[in-house]
């Protein structure tokens, strides 16, 4: 279908580009509006422009992105509307491995993930399904190459040269379920598939998805030791739907417009081991002891809000996989050399006495650039009380995850 004049590209709704956030940045949405009086060239269904406008509002995709993507995107138009009309030509050059990619978060991510402009190609895996997945992604038009692999014998092929690798798969959790009632399951599931990144993409960002995060990192971690070939900086425990969500409930609770709105969430992915610091809440906010209590409880338990909703049908799927890909294009962004990227992550820190800590992070390049221990300080009586409560739980946790490793033989 042809395209109109003035063509808008958005994952969200938008705002102004220019609108005031956080000293430290924030991941939020973004559009891509393209304007122009001529017949352009297409590029993904649209018509292009030379004259690039980017708004923000809410989606996994920020200001920082944009403002990438305008760089990438306006000497590209320039260059082409001398040579062949206006071309719009993201420099698409990124290989991302969904292991796990045909589940009820794989499918959701692995859409959102094909519309980044920075994924060259889109590797699916799962041991069934995966092949109409990929069938049905590779129609959209959007850089990216999809390829599928399926079962055990055709891993090793799909992670080979991966830059980004996330591992969504594993049982989803029922009604009733904990996410330690996931363990026996999801901890063989995540240690075969890590074995096999450590095997075939070392190098690469690894996120976990797989519940439950605050043991199943760290077994990623251990059989990455044992493989020799850990590097912490590149290992992350996907965190980010905690922020996600405390974002959302207190710009609702508060009536704040959502993409001003950046709450750190700290400690771990589960129950009372979710952290969000509600004191650190950008803008400056003001909560009552009821609504902090209030505000903590649901973003602790948010999850098994979702569950029980489903009645039996699943569980958090869809919100877990936009907040994975907006971490998905936080750690390319970084790698295409964006040095303002920040997120939250349970990765390996030294800001607590655990081994293993969420805590908002700077990425690079190389992973983790930095952990960000500001937000640790000057914390209220009630979140410094949580924050030793945690501890205990999340300390168990993660001996958990490495005991199983050590228990078990490492594929060779």
């Amino acid at each position: 279908m042809a395209a109109t004049a003035a063509t808008t590209l958005s994952v969200g709704s938008t705002t102004s580009l220019g609108c005031k956030g956080s000293s430290i940045s924030q991941s939020k949405a973004f559009g891509v509006k393209f304007n122009s009086k001529n017949n352009l060239r297409t590029f993904s269904g649209l018509r292009a422009a030379t004259n690039v406008s980017c708004e923000a509002e809410s989606s996994f995709l920020g200001k920082e992105s944009v403002a990438v993507l305008k760089q990438s995107f306006t000497p590209k138009a320039q260059k082409e509307n001398k040579e062949y009309g206006n071309i719009v030509q993201p420099q698409a050059s990124y290989k991302v491995a969904i292991l796990g990619a045909s589940g009820g978060i794989g499918q959701p991510l692995a859409l959102l993930v094909k519309m980044s402009p920075l994924v060259s190609e889109l590797n699916l895996y799962d041991i069934a399904n995966v092949k109409g997945v990929a069938a049905d992604l590779s129609h959209c038009n959007t850089p990216s190459q999809v390829s599928d692999f399926t079962g055990a014998a055709e891993l090793a092929n799909c992670l080979k040269g991966a830059n980004v690798v996330v591992i969504p798969a594993g049982v989803p959790r029922k009604p009733g379920m904990t996410r330690d009632d996931l363990f026996n399951i999801n901890a063989n599931i995540v240690k075969t598939l890590v074995e096999a990144v450590a095997d075939n993409c070392p190098d690469a960002f690894l996120h976990i998805i797989s519940n439950p995060v605050n043991s199943t990192v760290p077994i990623a971690a251990e059989v990455l030791r044992r493989k020799g070939v850990y590097d912490p900086k590149k290992l992350f425990g996907v965190t980010t739907l905690d922020v996600v969500r405390a974002n959302t409930f207190v710009a609702q609770k508060k009536n704040l417009r959502l993409i001003d709105v950046d709450v750190p969430v700290v400690g771990g992915h589960a129950g009372i081991t979710i952290l969000p610091l509600l004191s650190k809440t950008k803008p400056s906010t003001t909560f009552t002891d009821e609504e902090v209590q209030e505000l903590t409880v649901r973003i602790q338990n948010a999850g098994t809000e979702v569950v029980e909703a489903k009645a039996g049908a699943g569980s958090a799927t869809l919100s877990m996989a936009y907040a994975a890909a907006r971490f998905v294009e936080s750690s390319l962004r970084a790698l295409d050399g964006d040095s303002d990227v920040y997120e939250c992550a349970f990765v390996q820190s030294d800001l607590s006495e655990l081994p293993f800590f969420a805590s908002r992070i700077k990425l690079g390049k190389d992973g983790v650039e930095a952990l960000i221990s500001s937000d640790l300080q000057g914390l209220t009586e009630y979140e410094q009380k949580a924050l030793d409560a945690l501890k205990p739980e999340l300390k168990a946790s993660i001996e958990k995850g490495i005991g199983f490793v050590q228990k078990e033989p490492v594929a060779a």
